[in-house]
């Protein structure tokens, strides 16, 4: 049974291979298009998802109620360059400028949760309740 690490994980390498195929396009082609939907459609419902299911029970302990907000936060600063590269045209300089800033913050997200944020909730949480928020987690993505 995979745990609530597992599916996370999944997530993020699934977000890190579409950013990288967009950055491997070029103009305002299909290509580019379907790899941007599919990023956006991602990382949208991977932070509701992940507040939901991850987030919202870490933010009741005092180990780890600061993480939570941060990635919270992260959070909300990945939903304003998304809406900036909505508002930009896909085949201008800014929109790749743009995108690679997502990239970055993405991937500094992350970097933070798998390498600091994963070891605090790992204390936190019970074997049962990392299995339980997976499922709850899988069931919100489907």
């Amino acid at each position: 049974m995979k745990n609530i690490f597992d599916v996370l994980k999944d997530s993020h390498e699934k977000q890190r291979l579409l950013m990288g195929a967009i950055l491997q396009t070029s103009g305002d082609t299909q290509a580019r298009q379907e790899f941007y939907s599919s990023l956006k459609e991602e990382l949208t419902k991977h932070a509701v998802a992940e507040e939901r299911h991850f987030y919202a029970p870490l933010i009741e302990s005092d180990q780890s109620v600061d993480m939570t907000r941060h990635g919270i936060a992260e959070h909300h600063g990945i939903d304003k360059v998304l809406a900036q590269l909505d508002d930009t045209e896909m085949s201008s300089p800014a929109w790749l400028t743009l995108m690679k800033t997502l990239k970055h913050k993405v991937e500094h997200h992350l970097e933070e949760e798998e390498q600091r944020f994963f070891q605090t909730a790992g204390r936190v949480l019970d074997s049962d309740q990392k299995e339980i928020l997976a499922r709850k987690y899988e069931q919100e993505m489907a």
